[in-house]
């Protein structure tokens, strides 16, 4: 069974555009922001040393505009690892209206802190997110 990581945060004035909105690239901010919240939580020091992860694909749905004061809840779980990659989703969703405001799918690399190279994931990782 996969892990959820989520998170609530309120939308300040500094996450909104000219339009009022929050920023498309705060989402993608909050996105990135979880995925090291919930690596970090779970990963032991021994693994944060060895390795890290990269970004190498990111798709996101803007699905409803999010406004200052709106209460988020942000949710996060792995979809799949295999060989040196990882799929991740972020769903955001509003707390008062229960619509979801943003869809995510991030595919991650997992490199070697030694080599700097990509580097198998080990199910010691795989099983830190079930």
């Amino acid at each position: 069974m996969m892990q959820i990581y989520q998170k609530q945060i309120t939308v300040t004035k500094d996450d909104l555009d000219q339009l009022l909105h929050v920023n498309n690239v705060r989402y993608v901010q909050w996105v990135q922001d979880i995925a090291e919240e919930h690596w970090l939580k779970n990963a032991s020091q021994e693994i944060l040393d060895s390795c890290f992860w990269v970004l190498i694909n990111h798709n996101i749905s803007y699905k409803a505009p999010a406004l200052l004061g709106d209460s988020i809840l942000i949710k996060t779980f792995i979809l799949k690892s295999e060989g040196v990659s990882s799929v991740r989703k972020v769903e955001m969703y509003n707390q008062t209206s229960k619509k979801q405001i943003i869809d995510s799918e991030t595919t991650w690399c997992l490199v070697s802190s030694k080599s700097k190279r990509p580097t198998r994931i080990t199910s010691e990782i795989v099983n830190l997110f079930n």
